[in-house]
């Protein structure tokens, strides 16, 4: 019923404990999830991961956090994507909350994720953080509508995610939309298309009510789902079936295991 559409599970707090979390998965009717690559050292780890395991795809791409690494460049990751366990470019986009500074190389960074997604013909999985307004510029210097994608771990306003969802992405949304003080966001949430909405942990990061402070995983997604019904009105299997149906349609490249 739940596709968890984000997260890390290669890392090594989730890696160790493979079998189990595999396990609840199951048991929380999480049918898929897209384990995302941050740095190119670590993609065969995340394609590992996917090829252990059916309902796990991967993507491939360079975190916009990460500095002082060998560059990407587009033959690369247009090739590394050709894997048909691959389904996306990326995590890739703008972050301008950790680092300072000239940053120019990082919005180069992303430019070249956005030309390889469009000649590999694989959507993009997008990071911003207080970075907007370069982000949507880019976007749509880059021509980034063409070969669309997702927003991912959304947390800006209104009219960023109308703004993303003009250029072809879906917005997705992690636990901190279950966080007491994440009002704003909890509008979005419920002001989103449900045809353009996914769900996910982005975990072991930003576990949901209630096990906020723990190592998230995949199986807690459905806490997301059930916290945007509550807030929707409606029953966590709408919210379940509308996201898993937009996952597929988004990442098409991708086979239901």
């Amino acid at each position: 019923m739940f596709i968890d559409s984000h997260c890390h599970i290669n890392f090594p707090d989730l890696v160790a404990r493979e079998a189990e979390v595999m396990a609840n998965m199951r048991a929380n009717q999480v049918t898929h999830a897209l384990c995302v690559s941050v740095e190119l050292d670590r993609y065969p780890e995340v394609l590992a991961m996917a090829e252990r395991h059916a309902n796990v795809f991967a993507s491939v791409g360079v975190h916009p956090d990460y500095e002082n690494l060998i560059e990407p460049d587009v033959a690369q990751l247009v090739s590394l994507a050709a894997h048909p366990r691959v389904i996306a470019i990326g995590e890739t986009g703008l972050d301008y909350f950790r680092l300072t500074g000239d940053l120019e190389w990082q919005r180069e960074r992303f430019r070249t994720h956005i030309r390889a997604a469009k000649l590999a013909k694989k959507p993009l999985i997008i990071h911003t953080r207080s970075a907007a307004e370069d982000t949507l510029r880019i976007m749509q210097e880059e021509g980034a509508a063409e070969i669309g994608g997702v927003m991912h771990c959304f947390t800006e306003s209104l009219a960023v995610a109308e703004a993303a969802m003009a250029m072809n992405f879906y917005i997705s949304f992690s636990g901190i939309v279950t966080f007491k003080n994440a009002v704003d966001l909890k509008a979005v949430a419920q002001a989103v298309p449900l045809d353009r909405m996914l769900i996910e942990t982005d975990s072991p990061y930003l576990a949901p009510i209630p096990y906020r402070g723990k190592t998230n995983e995949p199986a807690w997604v459905k806490h997301v789902a059930e916290h945007i019904a509550q807030l929707r009105g409606v029953s966590v299997e709408t919210i379940g079936l509308a996201t898993t149906a937009n996952f597929f349609n988004l990442f098409s490249s991708a086979t239901p295991a």
